[in-house]
């Protein structure tokens, strides 16, 4: 899935780093409060720490829940003993006028006021039809709670793979791109089975950080003005299927339009300096880029509060949300900022 600010093509550096700065000589729990698609909880999971992930959007949440919480192999024996098996069935749907198809399709939209074309007609209704028979199959007991996520999680996967839009959902583009005008497949993610311990939240950082603790926190804020919860709105949907009221062109979910302290230039070094304040985590690694709201000396001078820091930097390769935006370059630096705390 491509996402805002992924440090999935920097997961060695960050490895790296925490073997130079942490030296971990066992088993550790590390923290990754802004989990995103959850690259981060998962690469360190395969290494055998135990995780504590934790994400404010519910599809991040379901993610983390489907594929760092489930450890052992889904069996979907209800399933089975019915002789149903799920991605057979899911992708044998014919399709359904739901509430995807209703708001995000064309043929959907196209008496409505704002004509929207995140997805084809026939992918919108696959969308909405493999997310009701997922929901049947929890409500009828026919899937564990693990299998519910993970399916999910599939579903979302499959529909991002077929959006009609540059890279996030903030927009869609006036024809179907050829990756969009291909038949959605729900194929089964790969899942890494370790017997360790993990946790997966759903809730706001700063209310978390004084309800857990552990060894190393992965800290991977928002560092500018976008919004996750615009940017992925649909997502967010498709994992909640809760027809909620929705405005605008582009159908922006209407509750979710909070932006985060983080994006805000005045109130994201405040931000920041309370969670470290509350944190109850030897080692704190933040990563920030040159671009972030947060100047460079900032991030130093509030870490230097609370014991020994040193920062790490690697040149990366810009994430471009589109390509209609202009760059000034086409790299960022790629800043960890490191805290060995006094606790």
């Amino acid at each position: 899935m491509n996402y805002i600010g992924s440090k999935y093509s920097i997961l060695s550096y960050i490895d790296e780093v925490i073997e130079d700065f942490v030296k971990p000589k066992k088993v550790v729990t590390l923290c990754d409060i802004f989990a995103g698609t959850g690259s981060v909880s998962r690469y360190f999971k395969e290494k055998g720490y135990n995780i504590i992930s934790n994400d404010i959007e519910y599809f991040s949440y379901v993610t983390g829940k489907a594929l760092i919480e489930n450890s052992d192999e889904l069996r979907f024996s209800k399933l089975y003993q019915k002789h149903i098996d799920p991605f057979i069935c899911l992708n044998g749907l014919n399709g359904k006028k739901g509430f995807i198809y209703k708001n995000y399709s064309l043929g959907g939209t196209k008496k409505k006021e704002f004509k929207r074309q995140y997805f084809s007609d026939e992918n919108a209704k696959k969308i909405d039809d493999c997310r009701m028979k997922i929901e049947k199959w929890k409500k009828k007991r026919l899937i564990t709670d693990g299998e519910y996520y993970y399916l999910i999680a599939c579903l979302i996967e499959a529909a991002d793979k077929v959006a009609n839009t540059a890279s996030v959902y903030e927009a869609f583009l006036k024809e179907l791109k050829k990756s969009a005008q291909k038949p959605m497949i729900v194929s089964p993610l790969e899942l890494i089975f370790k017997n360790k311990k993990y946790e997966i939240y759903n809730e706001d950082s700063k209310e978390l950080i004084k309800k857990i603790k552990g060894d190393i926190l992965y800290l991977d804020p928002p560092y500018n003005s976008r919004k996750y919860d615009t940017n992925y709105h649909i997502l967010e949907t498709i994992a909640l299927y809760d027809n909620p009221k929705i405005k605008g062109k582009t159908g922006v979910r209407i509750e979710n339009t909070k932006k985060s302290n983080y994006c805000l230039k005045d109130k994201a070094p405040l931000e920041l300096e309370d969670l470290i304040k509350n944190a109850k985590f030897k080692y704190i690694l933040l990563s920030y880029n040159d671009e972030g709201i947060i100047p460079i000396e900032e991030i130093e001078s509030i870490m230097k509060k609370y014991g020994n820091y040193k920062r790490y930097e690697k040149r990366h390769k810009r994430f471009k949300a589109d390509n209609s935006r202009e760059y000034k370059k086409n790299y960022t630096i790629e800043y960890i900022h490191c805290l060995e705390k006094n606790i």
